[in-house]
């Protein structure tokens, strides 16, 4: 299978990324970093030498950018499995925050999966088949504090993935939404966290994978993940 993965030089797209290496499956990745984006092409490759894997460096935030990358996947495949993992997290209230967060929560988190998705759609639609998985949040589930413009744009994209998956049922494709509570990835940089109450990146992405696997005919809508010992 052709799997598209963005924001996957780290955290859970990186993990996502290791885990269909590991299957044998064919990876197109895209980061902001081109360094970290290499450096993990480089350890996929030399750990999973079955598995072919191409990247290209995309700011996913940038709509140009993000349909680049677009044209340069679909001149290659049509993608089966497109897994929209590219986000940001900033830390604010509505009230106060910096003026101008709202519009970059935005982009980064909701239009980036918007823009790419909507340049697969057509290939994917002819070909009658694929998989779109949205990575969310529990920030797209309920309020919390300082969660402002960060929750906001993980609700739209909750609702990005709800109408994209009525419209695709009758063309064969299916759409997840991923929400992850507290997982170890660079939105915890910095942040002192007992091991126990936070989860592994490769936690998210075996059930992405897992739920990659079902028959045509079943769909998991939503993957709703927590640590054990509840949200922090």
């Amino acid at each position: 299978m052709n799997v598209i993965i963005t924001g996957a030089s780290k955290g859970i797209g990186k993990a996502i990324a290791e885990e269909f290496a590991a299957a044998g499956h064919a990876l197109y990745l895209c980061s902001r970093s081109e360094k970290q984006l290499y450096d993990t092409v480089a350890i996929l490759q030399t750990q999973y030498p079955q598995c072919t894997v191409k990247a290209n460096t995309a700011d996913m935030a940038v709509k140009k950018e993000a349909q680049k990358f677009g044209e340069w996947v679909l001149n290659s495949c049509v993608p089966d499995i497109v897994v929209n993992n590219a986000g940001q997290f900033l830390q604010g209230s509505v009230h106060d925050e910096d003026d101008g967060i709202l519009e970059k929560m935005i982009h980064v988190n909701l239009y980036s999966a918007y823009h790419l998705t909507r340049m697969f759609l057509p290939a994917m639609v002819s070909a009658k088949k694929g998989h779109i998985f949205n990575i969310c949040s529990i920030a797209s589930l309920q309020a919390y504090k300082y969660g402002g413009s960060y929750s906001i744009s993980k609700f739209a994209l909750l609702g990005f993935s709800k109408n994209l998956r009525d419209e695709m049922k009758p063309h064969g494709i299916k759409v997840t939404a991923v929400c992850p509570g507290a997982t170890m990835s660079a939105s915890w940089d910095g942040v002192e966290v007992p091991a126990n109450r936070i989860m592994e990146a490769k936690d998210v992405a075996k059930m992405i994978f897992a739920a990659s696997q079902l028959s045509p005919t079943a769909d998991v809508e939503d993957i709703v993940m927590r640590p054990q010992l509840g949200d922090l």
